[in-house]
């Protein structure tokens, strides 16, 4: 990982989780620092996956995973037909308005995790082929979750921006800060 994550207070493991989701969420975002809209939703490889993409991607997916916790609808849910919206800005979409859309969704998970009386405490899993029959997991499952699949996604960003432009994780963390690195 290219950041530092700060170490929680003695036990804060609800601290230390959405600490490591939020490093990994920072280098999603970083991956779009100083791109056009255009530059984003290009895609320099065979894959489908953009910048912009993978920013809509991981947001509505934290977004559905706080919704199954909360064990609310989700009211972006997605299905076959609509999937393939879920990785490409579509109609008035930008990546300044998906950056504000994901805050919120991660704002409300920061409150929710705070909130839930303990990380034992489980919700259940939908009908799925990948997932167990009757499943459930645990709010601290959800949490490593998190960090796993914004964290893979990120990687796939590193990738992308680096054969967009050549910069990479740790020249976009400097970028962020307004200084250099490298030179």
């Amino acid at each position: 990982m290219v950041t530092h994550v700060p170490a929680e207070a003695h036990g804060d493991e609800r601290g230390a989780l959405l600490s490591f989701v939020e490093a990994q969420r920072g280098a999603i975002r970083r991956s779009v620092l100083g791109l056009t809209e255009e530059q984003a939703a290009s895609r320099p490889s065979a894959s489908e996956l953009s910048l912009s993409g993978l920013l809509k991607h991981v947001a509505e997916t934290e977004l559905n995973w706080l919704r199954m916790a909360q064990q609310k609808p989700n009211e972006k849910a997605r299905n076959e037909e609509t999937w393939g919206d879920s990785f490409r800005l579509v109609g008035e979409e930008t990546i300044p308005g998906m950056l504000a859309f994901w805050d919120s969704v991660a704002k409300e998970t920061d409150e929710f995790i705070h909130s839930v009386p303990s990380l034992d405490d489980t919700f259940p899993l939908p009908a799925a082929p990948w997932f167990p029959k009757d499943g459930a997991v645990s709010m601290r499952w959800l949490m490593l979750h998190l960090v796993e699949e914004i964290g893979r996604h990120a990687g796939h960003a590193d990738i992308i921006r680096e054969s967009l432009d050549g910069k990479g994780a740790f020249e976009l963390v400097a970028l962020e800060s307004g200084q250099s690195w490298g030179e």
